[in-house]
């Protein structure tokens, strides 16, 4: 999985028209699904975003994380991480994975984050987005799940 993850002052997310999601401080993330991604990537995702200490103390020092400060987050799918643009003039995504796990694995990370209590928005899973945000910082990290060490081969 991989996320671009951003401390904002506030964000929301709109489709139709409609505003679907809004927050004040917290962070929007971006997440992003690859193909091989397992539960194992989203437990993994889960326990960063969670615990990843990007809020300032009263010290002014990025010391403090989602769970030590109850902030909110909104979770907005996004293939287009996945995006391959090295060669030609327009992006591959064969490194996405399919839409349907995709989904499915998206959704999970999220319920993973509200059982640890924390509040989530979201977006709607292959809408056309209007997101909105006021970056803090800007503060602004990208996370990739590890990649599991390939197989010894075989003798």
């Amino acid at each position: 999985m991989r996320a671009v993850v951003q401390r904002v002052l506030e964000a929301s997310v709109t489709v139709d028209g409609q505003r679907v999601s809004d927050m004040g401080p917290g962070l929007l993330v971006l997440l992003g699904v690859g193909k091989g991604d397992t539960e194992a990537d989203v437990a993994w995702m889960v326990e960063k975003l969670a615990s990843l200490r990007i809020f300032e103390d009263a010290a002014g020092k990025m010391n403090l994380s989602l769970e030590d400060t109850s902030r909110q987050l909104i979770v907005v799918s996004q293939f287009t991480l996945y995006g391959d643009a090295r060669k030609g003039r327009r992006p591959s995504f064969i490194d996405a994975m399919e839409p349907a796990v995709a989904k499915a694995l998206y959704e999970r990370a999220c319920e993973g984050l509200r059982q640890r209590g924390l509040t989530v928005g979201t977006g709607i899973f292959a809408a056309d987005m209007k997101v909105a945000l006021v970056n803090d910082g800007p503060v602004t990290l990208i996370l990739d799940s590890p990649v599991p060490a390939p197989a010894p081969p075989r003798p």
